[in-house]
Formats: structure tokens, C-alpha cells, sequence
């Protein structure tokens, strides 16, 4: 790969420059994997595209991975950035009243800087600092917050938003990382040309709400019905918004424009699937049953051969009909063409 060969004196001076200033190994690490020799490890990071940079923590893999330009300062700078403390320490509790409230705040309130509550409120930070805001007080100052022990505290977005209270154990990092995700990660998330290309390698199929910016009330039905109905589906598909206007091209595909929005599809990077009416929103169990017939193949069958028979001859399984399709069928299997390229959009625009 000429781009990799071209990367990699860069990517091994940016590492020589970062050792002098962080001589202790265990503080960062450069490495390389040679994805032709490791193909396993390229496949469990879904790794499609070369050169690739992504970041860990204690092993974890960030979302976002490193897309700067391809210069050893560039590097450097974005390792410093990565090593600078991802939490505010508050002065004055008078502090937490002007926070940003469009912002996700997570607040820690901590008897001392030198315990095992605060350092695993700081891994936690460590990853979770793109998606919220961390801050921390700590003795005489946080002691109005503490009168249980210490404490952390999750402010939402909006003004008149109640807080919320963690009640797990503040040394196991696991609880506490994934109550911050919840948290700090919202359900339903907006797809835009920046982060776009992030989202699909997470690998996973997007349920898109196609809506005007100013329609926060088609959102809203969104959010609420995704919450009630397909909690259970999290970490199978991705649930998103996106700004009808922004994102022509893909409602051309599904031959939609946004004088149609608000519009609901789900994009598998094979096709696009289209949710019939968005006024059947609110009826039980339909948003839930668009996602399970995109799991189950149904929509993909559907797409290419018109719904699936209803009748059944008598005496002949229901499965035969769906597991043995006539061998034509493979034939129609559209290419992946109906995938959008976000970047190729953005050019157009």
C-alpha cells in the first residue's frame, strides 16, 4: 500500500518524538500491524481501509479514530492533547450552576484526588471526554456533595433537566463506565458529514429519522418510540437523526425528497428500507417490528420479491417456503450501490 509506506517514517518519527517527552512505556505506546500477515486482527476491528490510526485505552478502543493530517506534528499534537487531563477541577461549587446546560455534564465529587473513587472517575473521563463534559471537587469544597460519601452526578442537557445520581460502586469500572456511556452517548445520535464514516465502522445498520432541523417534534416521537420499543435492540443497530436538507441523496435512493420528511429508513449498507407511514410511529410494537424484519431477512426478501406469502399449502412447512427461495433469486441480489458515500455528499453539496 504506497499510502502506508508513505505514513509509516512519519508515524515512526511522530513515536520518537513522543518517547522523549513520555519516556515511561507504559505511557504510550506506538504500534503496527501488518494487516496482510494479522488478517484476524484487522477483521476484529473492522479495519477496511489503509492506512488506519486508532486509539486504546487499557485496552479499549476508542470510537473515533485518528483522521488529522498525516504529519508528525499533526501526531504529536493530537498524543499531548490525548494526554492532557480530560477533567475541570471546580473552585467554587458557584461553578456548577454556570455550566453549559446544552451540554452532558458529569460532575465527581471527591473527599481526595489520591483515591481509587477519583482514578476510576478519570479512566472513565479518559474515554468518555468527546461525548460529555467531566468535572471534579474535591475535599472542603465538594463536602456540601458528599454527604453520603463520595459522589457522582450526571447533569442533561436543558436547563430545568433533574439530575441524576450513580449508585454503583466508584471502584468498579465497569459500572460506572457503562452508566457514563449511557449517559453520555444518547440513544438516538445525528448522522452529519463529519461523523458519519465514524458511525459506519461501528459495523452496525442505521434506523434513520429523516426530518427537517426545525421539526423537533417528529424528533421527539422518534426518540420516545425508539426508547419505548427497541431498548432491547441497542447494540444491534444504530439509531440516528439526520437533517432532511443535508441529506438529499440518500432520500433520492428510497425516491424520497424532503418535501416528504419526516421519513424513517433503515440503511443495512446493502439497501435502504423504507418505514411505511411515519404516522404508524406510535402504534405498539411497529417501529420494533421494522427492525426484527431487518434481522430476520424479511425486508431484504421483500425488497427483491414483494411481501411474503401469507397462504400456506396445506401440508407444506412454513419453513421450506422460506428457507428454499427459487435459485433465481440470487440473481437479483442488487449490488451495494444503494450505500451512500457521506463524503462524496458533501462535495456535491
Amino acid at each position: 500500500c504506497r499510502f502506508s509506506q508513505m505514513l509509516h517514517p512519519i508515524f515512526e518519527e511522530a513515536s520518537n518524538v513522543i518517547k522523549e517527552e513520555y519516556p515511561d512505556k507504559n505511557q504510550v505506546v506506538f504500534a503496527r500491524v501488518d494487516c496482510d500477515q494479522h488478517s484476524d486482527i484487522a477483521q476484529r476491528y473492522r479495519i477496511s481501509k489503509y492506512p488506519t490510526l486508532k486509539l486504546f485505552r487499557n485496552g479499549m478502543m476508542m470510537k473515533r479514530e485518528y483522521r488529522g493530517q498525516r504529519s508528525v506534528t499533526a501526531i504529536a499534537d493530537y498524543i499531548r492533547q490525548q494526554k492532557s487531563n480530560p477533567i475541570r477541577e471546580v473552585q467554587d461549587l458557584e461553578e456548577i450552576k454556570s455550566l453549559d446546560r446544552s451540554r452532558r455534564n458529569i460532575v465527581g465529587y471527591f473527599e481526595q484526588k489520591d483515591s481509587d473513587n477519583y482514578r476510576t472517575f478519570e479512566r472513565v473521563a479518559n474515554i468518555l471526554h468527546d461525548d460529555c463534559v467531566f468535572l471534579s471537587a474535591f475535599g472542603a469544597i465538594s463536602k456540601a456533595e458528599r454527604f453520603s460519601g463520595d459522589n457522582v452526578i450526571y447533569k442533561p442537557p436543558g436547563e430545568n433537566a433533574p439530575d441524576m445520581v450513580y449508585l454503583g460502586s466508584l471502584t468498579n469500572f465497569d459500572l460506572i463506565y457503562a452508566w457514563t456511556q449511557d449517559k453520555c452517548v444518547p440513544l438516538v445520535r445525528e448522522i452529519t458529514f463529519e461523523n458519519g464514516e465514524e458511525l459506519t465502522e461501528e459495523g452496525l445498520p442505521f434506523l434513520i429519522l429523516f426530518h427537517m432541523k426545525d421539526d423537533l417534534e417528529s424528533l421527539e416521537k422518534f426518540q420516545q418510540e425508539v426508547a419505548r420499543q427497541l431498548i432491547s435492540e441497542k447494540g444491534t443497530i444504530n439509531f440516528l437523526h439526520a437533517d432532511c436538507d443535508k441529506f438529499r441523496h440518500p432520500l433520492l435512493h428510497i425516491q424520497k425528497t424532503p418535501a416528504d420528511c419526516p421519513v424513517i429508513a433503515i440503511d443495512s449498507f446493502r439497501h435502504m428500507y423504507v418505514f411505511p407511514d411515519f404516522s404508524d410511529l406510535s402504534v405498539p410494537g411497529k417501529l420494533k417490528q421494522f427492525v426484527l424484519d431487518l434481522h430476520s431477512g424479511k425486508l431484504h426478501r421483500e425488497f427483491h420479491h414483494g411481501p411474503d406469502p401469507t397462504d400456506v399449502a396445506p401440508g407444506q412447512p412454513i419453513q421450506d417456503l422460506a428457507s428454499s427461495p427459487p435459485e433465481s433469486s440470487f440473481q437479483k441480489l442488487a449490488p451495494s450501490e444503494h450505500r451512500y458515500t457521506l463524503l462524496r455528499e458533501k462535495d456535491e453539496l
